[in-house]
């Protein structure tokens, strides 16, 4: 393989490797967002109905 085509595969194979890596870096920034949203459905569920009656007697 000669000087030319070798830097060009290696170029291509770095370009690959980047956006493999952007890709994931999207995927777990979604996810933790994802997760977030599920924490607090999940949080505001425990006690859905906490506040909603006082309970008075005279």
């Amino acid at each position: 393989m000669d000087i030319p085509a070798l830097s060009i595969a290696m170029s291509t194979d770095r370009i690959a490797t980047q956006w493999g890596i952007a890709m994931m870096a999207e995927a777990i920034d979604m996810a933790e967002v994802t997760s977030d949203s599920l924490t607090k459905l999940m949080e505001a569920s425990v006690t859905p109905n906490l506040g909603q009656n006082i309970d008075i007697r005279l």
